[in-house]
């Protein structure tokens, strides 16, 4: 629900409520972000007092910026924190003066161009727009709020229109800004790097800026564009917790900047370092949208993010529906394959209940190695596929099994026929030898004739295979970042443009594959983030497939994605990325909660190995739709208590609930744990699968599970409550 009282702004959620205010100087006073208020009171209580400090201070018309909590904030006015919005004026200065203009409510949520945006099926949602004018003229900036009530969210986004005779030099525009009264909190982000991704880091914060961000081109590994600022003491079930999301798959900005007077100003969206954006009169500029939310606990956010990101970003044929198990070829043979290969692991994988087959790198030019063909798709490497693609595709099927596969659009390898037609098509800086990120260079997905070419050769492959699935990788990070087709002062434009081509070309992709199951990867989850989830239901989780690893990773993921998000497969032994070893069935366990596949040589397998995998597809089919589409719940980290871990999921009727537990270090002093349960209606009576015992959901949440003792390193079990 929005609220429109004079003067007065009101955004409310099912649990949750958000106020701001005009001043009499016509700027937006930020006054309250928090649990759901009874304000038939009147409004006039949430205002503080604000006086203006003297000695060094900047004075505004007897209003001081500097101690005031605002919607939007600029440079050259007196608040001297991190600003919202810097724009470089047609007379070289930076100051901007934005007062308010006037304000509605639509009812229909108006897209970003170019851009993914958070949608509303049911038409439920408004929007409120609210229209600032820059006091000189030439620009209007208009700030769009829309609220999500079932699941506590509010997004936020901004436009820029330049309504003057002259360009202006955009240098930042952030999507969100959230003053706080006060510097109680940690700034909690989710850093790590290839393999070891989604670590939480927390830092206090207090007077000072702590900035967190990518600079990587891709939302990155390194860290995601989301943020917690959690009350001390926070965990599960207590504390303010509140989430602040970015959907976007760029370089991206979070900055939390605490002022001398105690208050605490929260930033969001694209990064401005090397950033700025020639606004040539009559034309806009649309800030991607951030989503944010407030819980009581870890938890409560959670959830909120989770049923926010499954019904508001997710789209299309594979929105609310399991996944398909596939069986993918890397960890099997990586570039050394022949058909045959390819075909005895298909036919395993179809005689085991699999459902797609995963064709990975290896299939195009002469790709025997990662140095050479990227970029040359039409060109199918008849010494492995002598029937071609389209061949292996048809056999495939002819199993009765699907065929999906790899391809990395965004990338080209120097020695490929590409790159000799087209050298000025790669990203890198005349008069210097590039950087070659695993042996490739970056295509300038900026320029629509890159994206052309590309898109037509993928095209044709996808027709000429019947193609099912796609896995869009994307293994460097960019550097030598220069265009040939940008002028010389448009240059800091060209991260953005490579990402909205990026999101052109995969909207063009769904449009002539409506039913197409496409995976975004970028060397593991080096672009995790909502902007792809908008075009992949599904996003490749780590690179590293060991189990413990993993157990790591997709907690801290889950954290902020649903489990329906979370590609997760049951990997090859020793581990490819560390060694370790892992008993095949707590590899099942691990990756059971997530999108479900196999990425190991199945013909390998010992007999006990075989004999585990019908029982894991079973119970995938049969309880992926509560991890999928059900409430999501930690119960232990191992990366906190070292021992076990323990999450479990509640379908929504509460009838379901699955525990997947795994000990991973043996003590010398082995003992039980309890575990109490989260998530059940207190009323109703149980079943678990591993005893046969009946209790209360209010049993077993308060009184626990035990587990028993567990003999040996990486032990688990899946254990089911159902309804009586």
């Amino acid at each position: 629900m929005i609220r429109i009282m004079k003067e007065f702004f009101l955004l409310e959620t099912r649990g949750t409520a958000y106020c701001f205010r005009v001043t009499e100087q016509g700027f937006l006073q930020h006054l309250y972000y928090g649990r759901r208020l009874d304000l038939s009171g009147g409004w006039e209580a949430l205002v503080p007092q604000v006086r203006h400090f003297p000695g060094n201070g900047a004075g505004l018309e007897g209003v001081c910026l500097e101690d005031m909590a605002l919607e939007v904030s600029s440079p050259g006015l007196g608040d001297l924190r991190e600003s919202m919005v810097t724009v470089r004026g047609p007379d070289g200065d930076t100051l901007t003066d934005f007062r308010f203009e006037g304000a509605e409510v639509l009812e229909e949520k108006p897209e970003l161009e170019g851009l993914p945006s958070a949608y509303d099926e049911a038409g439920v949602c408004r929007t409120l727009r609210v229209s600032l004018l820059e006091k000189r003229g030439g620009l209007r900036l208009e700030l769009l709020y829309t609220t999500f009530d079932r699941c506590d969210v509010i997004t936020r986004s901004a436009r820029l229109v330049n309504l003057g005779e002259k360009p202006v030099e955009v240098l930042r525009l952030l999507s969100s800004q959230v003053d706080f009264p006060e510097q109680k909190y940690l700034f909690t982000s989710f850093n790590g790097a290839w393999a070891r991704e989604f670590e939480a880091v927390r830092t206090e914060c207090g007077p000072g800026t702590i900035v967190g961000g990518s600079r990587t081109g891709c939302s990155s590994n390194r860290a995601n564009p989301f943020v917690m600022l959690e009350s001390r003491g926070t965990d599960e079930v207590h504390g303010e917790c509140y989430g602040f999301h970015l959907l976007y798959s760029g370089d991206h900005f979070e900055c939390a900047c605490g002022n001398a007077y105690g208050k605490l100003r929260f930033l969001h969206g694209i990064q401005p370092e090397g950033f700025s954006w020639r606004l040539e009169p009559g034309e806009s500029f649309y800030a991607p949208e951030a989503a944010m939310t407030c819980g009581w606990g870890a938890a409560e956010m959670s959830g909120n993010l989770h049923g926010f990101i499954r019904e508001h970003v997710v789209r299309g044929w594979w929105k609310r529906r399991v996944r398909p198990v596939l069986v993918n070829s890397w960890e099997s043979f990586y570039f050394r394959f022949t058909q045959k290969d390819l075909l005895r692991l298909a036919r395993q994988g179809k005689e085991l209940g699999a459902e797609l087959f995963v064709l990975d790198d290896g299939w195009f030019g002469r790709r025997d190695n990662d140095r050479r063909s990227l970029g040359d798709w039409d060109i199918t490497d008849r010494r492995k596929l002598p029937e071609g693609l389209g061949g292996l595709a048809k056999r495939v099927r002819a199993l009765g099994i699907g065929f999906g596969l790899w391809v990395e659009p965004e990338m080209v390898s120097e020695d490929s026929e590409l790159y000799r037609a087209h050298p000025d098509w790669a990203l890198r800086v005349p008069g210097r030898s590039p950087a070659r990120g695993r042996n490739q260079l970056v295509l300038d997905f900026s320029r629509q004739e890159v994206r052309d070419h590309i898109y037509a050769a993928l095209k044709r492959v996808l027709s000429s295979a019947d193609v099912s699935y796609v896995k869009w990788d994307m293994n460097r990070s960019l550097t030598d970042v220069a265009s040939f087709c940008l002028e010389a002062d448009r240059q800091g434009e060209l991260f953005h443009r490579y990402v909205l081509g990026v999101y052109e070309l995969q909207e063009r992709l769904l449009a002539d594959f409506p039913g197409l199951l496409l995976e975004n990867c970028c060397s593991g989850g080096g672009r995790f983030d909502p902007g792809m989830l908008y075009y992949s239901p599904q996003i490749w989780t780590s690179d590293n497939t060991d189990a413990v690893d993993r157990l790591r990773i997709q907690e801290g993921t889950a954290l902020i994605y649903p489990l329906s998000s979370m590609g997760a497969h049951v990997a090859a032994c020793p581990s490819h990325t560390n060694g370790r070893v892992t008993p095949f069935a707590t590899r099942g366990l691990v990756s059971l909660p997530g999108c479900f596949g196999y990425e190991l040589d199945l013909t390998k397998l010992t007999e006990e190995e075989l004999a585990m995998i019908p029982g894991q597809l079973e119970n995938y089919r049969k309880y992926g739709p509560v991890f999928h589409g059900g409430d999501y719940y930690r119960l232990a980290s191992y990366g906190e208590n070292g021992e076990y871990d323990a999450l479990m999921s509640v379908s929504k009727d509460k009838r379901t609930a699955v525990l997947d537990y795994v000990h991973v270090m043996s003590r010398q002093r082995r003992r039980s744990v309890l575990l109490p349960l989260r998530g059940l209606d207190e009323e109703t009576l149980y079943r678990s699968s591993e005893t046969g015992e009946v209790r209360s959901g209010a049993g077993w949440m308060y009184g626990g599970m035990v587990m028993p003792c567990m003999t040996g390193d990486s032990t688990g079990k899946l254990i089911v409550l159902e309804a009586v």
